[in-house]
């Protein structure tokens, strides 16, 4: 019994499955956290010193900058989901995800306080460092169902290809 649960595991994309259901959860919890007023002045200092993000106050201001990325968290999640069934969408949504967490990776960079002084500062975490850091692992994740995507619809074209090769 035990030899063909560990072979059914090594035949199943069980691995692929799982990193988007855990993204899609990722994606709707942060979404959720972005409609109070709370997170809104917790990413203040994330995206006050962000080249790529900064912009986002002078045209939506802070509650509203809070709900553009809550927006696009669940619009992104909501892809993700949907890609289970549509790799075309789910491709859109990964590269979606990447850079998301490509841009939150980046505020490594940027946020002050990143790298504690008082230990040497860098590799010494400090202030949103540790829980930014997680967000590398989280776009390798995505690119994981980027390119699982990639090759579902790359099967699909070559299948139809040799369909009307066929004919």
């Amino acid at each position: 019994m035990l030899s063909s649960i560990y072979s059914r595991f090594l035949r199943q994309p069980f691995e692929i499955e799982f990193t988007r259901w855990v993204l899609v959860l990722i994606f709707f919890m942060f979404s959720y956290t972005k409609w109070f007023d709370y997170e809104a002045q917790a990413l203040i200092p994330l995206i006050s010193n962000s080249p790529l993000l900064s912009w986002m106050y002078p045209v939506f201001g802070t509650q509203g900058a809070s709900y553009a990325l809550g927006v696009a968290e669940c619009t992104i999640g909501l892809g993700l989901a949907i890609g289970a069934w549509s790799p075309r969408i789910a491709l859109i949504a990964a590269a979606g995800s990447f850079l998301t967490y490509l841009t939150t990776a980046s505020l490594l960079l940027t946020t002050p306080g990143g790298w504690e002084a008082s230990a040497g500062g860098f590799p010494a975490m400090g202030g949103a460092t540790s829980f930014l850091i997680k967000d590398l692992m989280l776009m390798a994740g995505s690119l994981v169902l980027f390119k699982n995507a990639a090759q579902h619809l790359t099967a699909r074209s070559e299948q139809s290809d040799t369909q009307r090769a066929a004919l």
